[in-house]
C-alpha cells in the first residue's frame, strides 16, 4: 500500500495529511467527526485511519459511554511528529548564534571539540562492529563513507591511481566516483572521500569551527593524513578529502 510519504516522512496525500492535521488539532477523534471535519466520508476515513495505523502513526483506543459497544477513539503517536512542521535547522542557526554571544570563538570550538568526539566514538564503535577496525585503511575509510552517507552527506570514496588524483577534473569534483560500498584499487593509489552534500550547511557557513572539527574527527578515526581540497561551504560542489598513509617515523 501507498502511504504517500515524501523522502523527508511528511504525507504527500492531501486527505492523509488532513487527517494527521485534525487528529494534532483536536484529538482523540471519532471516525464520525473526522469525517465531519476533514470533509469526506466515514469510509474514507476509516480507510486513511488504517494506513495511518498500519505505519504507526495513529493509535486506537475504546472508550465507554454507557450501555452498548464502546466508542472508538483515534489519537496520534510520538512517531507522527515527523509527519508535521519543524525548524530544526533554525534551532541550531539560533543556538549557534548564542553561543557565539555568550563565549565567541573559544566556546564554539569547544562544543564541536565535545560534538567530534561524540562522533569519534560513534565511527569507532561502528568499526568494532563491522570488524574493520585493524582493517587497511581503504576499509577503513569505505566505512566511514557509509556512516556519512547515512548521515545525510551523499558520500562515496575510492582509491585512485596517483597520476588520477593529481588530475584537474578530480579536483573540481566532475568525476564519476564508484559508491561508498565500492572501492576501485589502483597502483600507489590515495584514498579520495567525497561529500556530495553538506548535512549540516546552514551551521557550516555561519562557523568554521564545524568543518574544522569534522577535518579532525576524520583524521581521528581513520589514524591518517587527511586533506580537504574542496569545500561546499566555500562554494565548491562538494568536500572531497584526500587520504593516505601516514608517513612512517624514522
Amino acid at each position: 500500500m501507498d502511504l504517500g510519504w515524501s523522502t523527508e516522512g511528511t504525507p504527500t496525500n492531501s486527505t492523509r495529511r488532513a487527517v494527521l492535521f485534525a487528529l494534532r488539532r483536536d484529538g482523540p477523534l471519532s471516525p464520525d467527526k473526522l469525517s465531519h471535519l476533514v470533509g469526506i466520508s466515514r469510509t474514507a476515513v476509516l480507510q486513511q485511519l488504517h494506513a495511518l495505523t498500519s505505519a504507526g502513526l495513529v493509535q486506537r483506543s475504546a472508550v465507554k459511554h454507557g450501555v452498548g459497544r464502546p466508542r472508538h477513539l483515534y489519537e496520534l503517536t510520538p512517531d507522527a511528529q515527523a509527519a508535521f512542521p519543524s525548524n530544526y535547522r533554525g534551532l541550531a542557526a539560533s543556538v549557534v548564534r548564542a553561543l557565539d554571544g555568550m563565549g565567541g570563538t573559544d566556546l564554539l570550538d569547544e562544543v564541536f571539540r565535545v560534538r567530534r568526539t561524540q562522533l569519534a566514538r560513534q565511527i569507532q564503535a561502528r568499526f568494532a562492529e563491522k570488524g574493520v577496525q585493524g582493517a587497511p585503511l581503504e576499509e577503513r575509510a569505505r566505512e566511514l563513507a557509509r556512516f556519512q552517507d547515512e548521515q545525510g552527506y551523499l558520500c562515496d570514496c575510492r582509491l585512485e591511481s596517483r597520476s588520477a588524483a593529481d588530475s584537474p577534473e578530480h579536483a573540481n569534483g566532475s568525476a564519476d566516483l564508484a559508491p561508498a560500498t565500492a572501492v576501485e584499487l589502483g597502483v600507489d593509489g590515495v584514498i579520495r572521500m567525497r561529500e556530495r552534500n553538506c548535512a549540516i550547511y546552514e551551521v557550516a557557513t555561519m562557523t568554521p569551527a564545524a568543518c574544522r572539527a569534522e577535518v579532525q574527527l576524520f583524521r581521528e578515526v581513520l589514524g591518517a593524513r587527511v586533506v580537504r581540497e574542496t569545500h561546499i561551504a566555500s562554494g565548491d560542489r562538494s568536500c572531497t578529502y584526500r587520504i593516505e598513509e601516514r608517513p612512517a617515523r624514522a
